[in-house]
């Protein structure tokens, strides 16, 4: 058993306020009768309507998070303050993860979700998804590290990087653009250039762009024709 906004939040379509806000206002039927009581208890067989229109049980979830630097993309660092964290209360047993994880120091775009399959194609190495990165180092940028990202750096391992693209918006800043997503891999590129990184934080994922409304730590449920944009992906 568990109560009626809870029901309602685990589907990921309102936020538990917004479910609570619902049912007051008596859109919501359980088992054909309408229930104005948030804490009303009921279980997996009862249907329960919206507005006339039933709703299923937990389904996919999609979360844009604006990850703060100091907090691990991971779903149990022991110790670590971590992502899922971050989020409301009707999310902590949804099974969320991070599709593809951002470095501890570093801000940005970050999709949660618990769909596997989207997740693990989106992250699949044949996809080529973009990763955008508004990027700050200590150096000055130049054209020749224009020319080094558009034919794929050389790391210190000897990894020779798949081809992207490097926008300069100053001396010391700019965007850059990866198809692939190695361990630390912006830090590495321009370290191999002698410019190391002293700030990143990533501005897209495919065609995922970050709400700069949302302050740091914020996070939102996806909108319908965001979520329609990753299955095109």
């Amino acid at each position: 058993m568990e109560r009626l906004d809870k029901r309602l939040a685990n589907t990921g379509r309102w936020s538990r306020k917004e479910a609570r806000e619902l049912i007051r206002a008596g859109r919501v039927a359980v088992d054909g009768a309408p229930c104005r009581a948030p804490e009303h208890k009921v279980d997996e067989s009862d249907p329960v309507a919206v507005d006339g229109a039933a709703i299923a049980g937990p389904g996919p979830v999609y979360l844009m998070m604006n990850k703060p630097a100091g907090v691990v993309s991971s779903t149990g660092e022991p110790g670590a303050r971590t992502v899922l964290d971050l989020l409301g209360e009707e999310y902590q047993n949804l099974g969320l993860f991070p599709a593809g994880r951002l470095d501890k120091d570093t801000e940005g775009l970050l999709l949660l979700t618990n769909d596997g399959p989207l997740a693990h194609r989106l992250l699949a190495p044949k996809s080529h998804v973009d990763k955008v990165y508004y990027v700050e180092v200590d150096g000055i940028l130049d054209e020749s590290d224009v020319e080094a990202v558009r034919a794929g750096v050389a790391l210190a391992d000897g990894y020779v990087c798949l081809p992207g693209e490097l926008e300069l918006l100053s001396g010391r800043q700019a965007r850059i653009t990866l198809r692939e997503g190695k361990y630390h891999q912006v830090k590495r590129m321009l370290a191999s250039r002698g410019k190391p990184v002293v700030f990143l934080k990533r501005v897209r994922f495919g065609p995922l762009v970050l709400d700069e409304n949302l302050p740091k730590g914020g996070w939102r449920v996806l909108t319908g024709e965001e979520q329609q944009s990753l299955f095109r992906q």
